[in-house]
Order: structure tokens, then sequence, then C-alpha cells
């Protein structure tokens, strides 16, 4: 919870001050709801459930007040808002904490009437992987090559996906054979903690509990300078994008196609796009690698490349109607 909460505080934290340079205060304001899980027939209400409310600024986050639900799973909080931080909520049901989207601190329109959505576990339920999009660098100084590896992980179910011990992954996926140093890429950026992700036998683990709906999974790995083809076994997913920067590189097999290319930070990069939905892989083959630039610029650069073409797809695919809060947050507005 600590790891969330202090990523929260980065990424939210607004840095609003008055002229005098001191940090803005509200007056007091509200928040309330209720706290539900999905059935069969409808929501239904946790009542005696402990909800936090937390408070998350850029040098310290923690819980600030408790209370629990009634017996129709409603609750209510009443707290001086700070304009230099976040609030959220959280409820812990069967082992799992999950957390609201930030408040609202306007005293005239007060969060009151928040739903927090907590789900039953399962140990056999399958977690899928609705769309993976590789963005793949040219070669560095030493030839070597870079992939950002951007994964979606898909919860369609109505339970959180937890394991069925400590060591059980709740998901995993093989990484292209001979890869190197695979890691997880900006912590800020995934969804999913560094502690849970797990490394091993050439493939990928989450230990993590998933809920329902989407998570993001931001890996990197590299491509040794001998290395001629990379090969990615694409079995299970949804949907794939490869974007590939190095011009000599080409396609190996039928069902791929340059759909087009595009200008990420004044870098080309073209597009590979399927035209055979029964193609389960991805082969590209490089040519032999010259001088480039350095490793940790290259680097920097892609990381920042994926997240540009990441919008980019946003924007560009229409919008799917999620079975949940990908990262265990829970919607503003009640479930039908």
């Amino acid at each position: 919870m600590k790891r969330t909460l202090l990523v929260l505080g980065i990424l939210l934290t607004p840095t609003a001050v008055t002229g005098q340079g001191q940090p803005s205060r509200l007056a007091t304001t509200i928040a309330a709801g209720s706290v539900f899980r999905p059935g069969a027939s409808g929501p239904i209400p946790i009542p005696d459930l402990r909800v936090v409310l937390h408070r998350v600024g850029r040098a310290t986050q923690g819980p600030i007040d408790t209370t629990r639900t009634d017996g129709a799973g409603r609750f209510r909080f009443r707290f001086a808002a700070d304009t230099t931080a976040n609030f959220l909520l959280s409820a812990n049901y069967a082992g799992i904490e999950y957390f609201s989207q930030p408040l609202a601190t306007n005293p005239a329109r007060p969060d009151t009437a928040v739903e927090l959505l907590v789900y039953d576990t399962t140990s056999v339920d399958p977690v899928g992987t609705r769309s993976r999009t590789l963005v793949i660098g040219a070669p560095d100084a030493i030839g070597a090559r870079t992939v950002v590896d951007w994964l979606v992980l898909a919860n369609d179910g109505e339970r959180t996906r937890v394991g069925a011990d400590s060591t059980d992954p709740t998901w995993g996926l093989p990484l292209p054979a001979g890869v190197r140093n695979p890691v997880l890429g900006d912590a800020r950026l995934s969804q999913i903690s560094p502690d849970a992700v797990l490394f091993r036998n050439d493939s990928v683990f989450v230990l993590a509990p998933l809920s329902p709906g989407d998570k993001e999974l931001l890996l990197q790995y590299e491509i040794a300078p001998r290395a001629r083809r990379l090969a990615v076994d694409l079995r299970g997913i949804d949907s794939t994008d490869a974007f590939i920067e190095e011009s000599g590189a080409r396609i190996e097999g039928d069902g791929w196609r340059v759909r087009d290319s595009q200008l990420f930070e004044g870098r080309p990069f073209r597009r590979l796009g399927r035209t055979d939905s029964t193609v389960t892989s991805l082969t590209i083959r490089f040519p032999s690698t010259g001088a480039g630039p350095a490793t940790l610029p290259i680097l920097v650069g892609l990381t920042a490349v994926a997240l540009m073409i990441g919008t980019w797809l946003r924007m560009r695919r229409p919008p799917a109607a999620p079975a949940g809060q990908g990262s265990g947050l829970a919607p503003r507005s009640p479930p039908s």
C-alpha cells in the first residue's frame, strides 16, 4: 500500500500555491458513498467494512481517518481538504486493498455518491492479455537493440484473481527467445508493483492480485548485438502493434505488412499490422549492426517514444467498455 500511495502522490498531487508561496487550503468538505461487490442480480452492499481516508502528498502520504460501513454499506467522512494533496478512499475486502479515484475537494460540490467496488477472489479464473505493443529501437554503439514491451492484462471476470499461494503467479507470458536483461519499465507507468513482477526461465510472471478490468505492464529488454532475428509468440493476445525504428529490419513470413510510418520525437518508426488473424507469431530479421548512439540515451528516449505511441494508439482506437477498474480504482458512478 505504501508503494501505491507514493506513486499516486508523485503522479496525482497538484502544485497550486497562493501568491505568498504558501499552500492554499479549502474549507471542510465531505466524502460519502457506499461499498459494493458485484452480484448475479446486481450490486451487493458490504456492511461493517473498514473504510480508510488517505491523504496523498509529494512529501508525505498516509491514512488520516477511518470509519465502518453501516448495514447498507454506506460511509461518510468530513475532512479539511488541502489543494496541495489528493485524497483517496480504500477498503480491504477478502485480503485485497481497493482504492477509489481521487476525491473532489470543493466544498460546494463534495463527493457524496462514491461507489467503492470490491470483489470476491478466485485462484482459478484466467487472466488474459488484451494487447501487446512492441517498440524496437535502432542498434546502439555495440549493436544491441532495446525493446519496450507494453502489455495490457485483462481480467474479464467478476472476481479478483489471486494465487493459490505466495509463489503462484496470477498471470504469465513467455518472452522472446534470446532477449537479455529483462526489467520492469518505469514503475510510475506500470500499474503493477516491481515487487510483484518476476522474471524466470525466459518468461515474465505477475504475483500480485489482479482485479477485474485492465492493467498495464511496461517491460524493457535487449536484443543481443549478434542476434539477427526477434521471434515473438502472440498466442492468446487479442491485438498487437509493433513499431520498428531500424530501416533495414524485415518481416519474415506472411500475415504482416507495414501499415504506416510515424515520427515520434523526430524518430521515424514503421508500424506493423497483422493482415491474417490466424497468425500467432511475429518474426523480424535484422541487418548487420553498425555504430550508433550510447545505450542510456536510447533507453530513455525509447521509453518516451513508447509513451507517445501508447497515447497515439489510445486516441486512434475506439473506447472499450471495461469490466471494472483495472488499477483497483473504483468508478464514481453506480454500476448498472
